[in-house]
């Protein structure tokens, strides 16, 4: 059974908003106070938060699929519905978060750092909310926002001053379990470690974290092997540290080769050629070991590395190994601090909640994208036909209506607004707003002055009209001169 676990898929859902409520407000003497409904409490969040006591991401490999919950409905008498509870969901230093396209969104370091995975949907405004001097009396609610929902990557790169690298059964396990307090698995047969061990080492006054880098063999960047799974884990180390072995009974190697072919699989991973490297001729306790570490040592220096013999079993040379490794942490973390820092602000990202894009389809539909008109789209109860003219003269204030009009729609073109399967596809009525007098006609014509009996009334009885008759014999003149209702009245 995995004990540990480094790359995950997250599957977050965070929570509804709850429906806003239609209620209006009766008390003793006043039987219709006015609407009083409530808004519909916020959806919950997914948060990653960066907690000290996780080390391995194996509770998302194990439940993958996290929901938070539903915001609550609004109720009567204004009161709004409760928020949902937001998921806090608590991971490793050094995780990092990607996209399902595999764009990293965030970068987890410091402990209580902390990351919206998927936003929690909006309340929808009860009847109150939406009453206004011209809509006294709102007989409808918007709904809430669906909670957003997101496909995640959670990867683990260790956070460790100084990584060791090596073959397998070099000797990384012992070594970083007697020069730290961690106790990795060890054993007298080769074997390869299944997981990156942490450590933390104390060097006179300096502190570092040591970590071992299992799995590395030849083709570990391409993927052979368990090499590539941990490589990342040390891409955030100051220094690396080659364990080679120098006491092996393998016949085709050699301390020389070893380095050589894992520098090799460190170059074709990349971005670690400006570390710097110390090597650790291991397993000097040996006789055939102290002979190779002997022989091996000025082929190294020759090219400019710092050489230790050292032997984890026995302790040989581990106090200078730990100097060693002090001294470069110490560099490095002095150029920290010489570096220019400067007060790092994080703002949210703006958003243009205002735009919208029109597009005239191949089939002759039409789609509209846009922030507001989707977020309408779902607040809209369309079984309530005041809640749809709502919509529509939200759409028509967007301008959405005349943006249709110069894309070309005509009446009853369908509009799909939204994507897949959540689009609302209808078909469209033009307003006055958007042109509906031009559809029927040339641009720039008018077909009521086209009409023989335009404006045209018989004189008799236009005295004893009243002003909607008026208006209804208007319509049957535009509408159709040779109308049998009006054809006696010529």
């Amino acid at each position: 059974m995995a004990t540990f676990v480094d790359r995950v898929t997250l599957h977050a859902s965070a929570g509804s908003g709850g429906d806003g409520c239609v209620s209006v407000h009766r008390e003793k003497f006043k039987p219709l106070g006015g609407p009083d409904g409530g808004n519909g409490g916020r959806g919950g969040d997914i948060i990653l938060v960066v907690d000290q006591g996780v080390t391995t991401l194996l509770d998302f490999h194990h439940s993958p699929h996290r929901r938070a919950t539903n915001g609550k409905l609004g109720y009567g008498d204004w009161c709004n519905g409760a928020e949902g509870k937001d998921l806090i969901l608590p991971v490793p230093n050094g995780t990092v978060v990607k996209d399902a396209q595999g764009t990293v969104l965030a970068d987890l370091i410091g402990f209580g750092t902390r990351f919206v995975a998927a936003q929690g949907g909006k309340g929808g405004l009860g009847n109150s909310g939406l009453a206004s001097s011209k809509r006294r009396a709102p007989g409808f609610a918007l709904k809430g926002e669906p909670g957003e929902e997101r496909t995640l990557t959670l990867e683990l790169k260790s956070v460790a001053d100084i990584g060791l690298i090596g073959y397998p059964s070099a000797g990384k396990s012992s070594l970083i379990a007697a020069i730290s307090a961690a106790k990795p698995k060890i054993a007298d047969y080769p074997f390869t470690t299944l997981v990156p061990n942490l450590g933390v080492v104390q060097a006179g006054a300096m502190r570092f974290t040591v970590a071992d880098v299992p799995g590395l063999i030849p083709g570990a960047s391409e993927g052979k092997g368990l090499g590539l799974e941990f490589l990342r884990h040390v891409e955030r180390c100051a220094a690396l540290v080659h364990v080679l072995d120098c006491g092996t009974l393998e016949t085709d190697r050699d301390p020389v080769k070893d380095f050589d072919i894992i520098e090799a699989e460190l170059s074709h991973y990349g971005g670690l050629s400006e570390r710097p490297r110390i090597i650790a001729l291991n397993k000097v306790d040996l006789p055939d070991g102290k002979a190779m570490a002997d022989m091996v040592q000025p082929i190294f220096e020759e090219r400019g590395y710092t050489v230790f013999q050292v032997s984890a079993a026995s302790h040989i040379g581990l106090q200078e190994l730990n100097y060693a490794m002090a001294r470069i942490i110490e560099e490095v973390r002095k150029n920290e601090a010489k570096e220019e820092k400067t007060r790092i602000v994080l703002r949210p990202v703006a958003v243009n909640e205002s735009g919208f894009t029109v597009t005239a389809n191949e089939d002759g539909s039409f789609s509209v994208q846009g922030i507001k008109p989707v977020r309408w789209v779902r607040q809209t109860d369309f079984g309530n036909a005041e809640a749809i003219g709502y919509l529509a003269d939200r759409l028509a204030m967007l301008g959405v209506e005349r943006e249709l009009f110069k894309k070309g729609a005509k009446a009853k073109s369908e509009v799909r607004i939204g994507e897949g399967d959540d689009a609302v596809i209808f078909d469209w009525e033009p307003t006055i707003e958007a042109g509906a007098e031009l559809l029927a006609g040339i641009r720039g014509s008018d077909r009521r002055l086209e009409s023989p009996w335009a404006g045209q009334y018989v004189e008799d009885e236009v005295d004893v009209l009243n002003d909607d008759e008026i208006a209804m014999q208007w319509e049957y003149n535009v509408a159709d001169p040779k109308d049998p209702r009006i054809e006696g009245e010529k």
